[in-house]
């Protein structure tokens, strides 16, 4: 099986990307072929400065090296977006079996757009075009992604059906994998709103680079409610963000957190949860503060795996644009 994913090098990786995606990209590597991406063109689609993409781009690269990625011992593809120019013209062709409303329906086109004081550029109209071809370059099988990405996943599945409807069998329909405990983990500062180094708030958003000091103290800040119980349930939004993420990590169920600890009080309780977030990222941290120290090593793992994406990436290109009858034939 072919997997593929990909990961904005927006911002300091914080403890969503790692539950909602990284996770997932790490385990991928013994389920199947696994090709993860560095979505650099996806991130110059809103405000951006020049010098802190590159810099995004090598960390980002080193955070996903220290939680357990391992190209160059040949278990997954591991590259920068741009250095393979394929996926910018299949973008391109895919427009034309892409429909403008299903374009305007996305959630994530109105709600960035909305956010956007200044230019709405079309970048962030045709991003789903761009995700689009970013998967279905390397027909890949399946998709590892958090659950906001749901509806972009079955757009691209739209866009391979009506390609293959009308150009002929070539593009595979591939499907989402969203885990089902920890697809959206929420701002600790404001649990109805998913954690983002964009758009989340400072206390709330946990860097992986943040110290075991500043992790513990972010926990234990947690906005909550006036109970005392931990359980999930409505109005209990800040508790169940904190329940989630401590099954996730222990690898158990919510309702065991919750028979854990039934008549322990929030304090106990977020105390817990901040010695297992500890423990799970504080190694990531010093690994990570390793590589990204070697900015050529970086960039050269993410180029041996950029030559090896080509190789794949071109075949598809090539067989859309002879089935789209683009260029001579082939």
């Amino acid at each position: 099986m072919r997997i593929f994913s990909g990961i904005q090098p927006t911002g300091q990786k914080h403890l969503g990307n790692y539950i909602g995606a990284i996770r997932q990209f790490v385990e991928g590597q013994d389920r199947g072929e696994a090709i993860y991406c560095i979505v650099d063109l996806h991130a110059i689609t809103v405000p951006f400065r020049p010098d802190e993409l590159r810099d995004n781009v090598l960390d980002t690269a080193a955070v996903l090296l220290a939680a357990g990625l391992e190209p160059e011992r040949g278990r997954c593809i591991l590259f920068r977006q741009s250095d393979v120019r394929e996926h910018t013209e299949l973008t391109w062709l895919l427009c034309a079996v892409t429909a403008h409303g299903d374009l305007n329906r996305m959630t994530q086109f109105k709600e960035k757009s909305a956010k956007q004081r200044e230019l709405v550029s079309a970048g962030v109209f045709l991003y789903p075009v761009l995700q689009a071809a970013d998967v279905l370059i390397y027909r890949a099988e399946e998709v590892p992604v958090g659950d906001d990405q749901r509806q972009h996943v079955e757009l691209m599945r739209d866009v391979a059906q009506r390609f293959n409807e009308r150009f002929g069998e070539t593009l595979v329909v591939p499907r989402h994998r969203i885990p089902e405990v920890g697809a959206r983990v929420m701002d600790l500062q404001s649990p109805e709103q998913k954690m983002s180094t964009t758009f989340g708030t400072e206390g709330g958003t946990l860097q992986i680079r943040d110290s075991d000091d500043e992790m513990r103290r972010k926990i234990r800040s947690a906005v909550t409610d006036s109970g005392r119980e931990v359980t999930r349930g409505p109005g209990k939004e800040g508790i169940s963000n904190l329940i989630e993420i401590s099954a996730v990590l222990r690898g158990v169920s919510p309702e065991d957190v919750e028979r854990e600890f039934a008549g322990a009080g929030y304090g106990d309780f977020k105390s817990a949860v901040a010695e297992t977030v500890v423990e799970a990222l504080a190694p990531i941290r010093e690994r990570y503060l390793e590589l990204v120290a070697d900015r050529a090593g970086l960039e050269r793992i993410l180029a041996d795996s950029a030559d090896r994406a080509r190789s794949m990436a071109s075949g598809t290109l090539a067989e859309v644009r002879d089935r789209m009858g683009v260029g001579p034939p082939g």
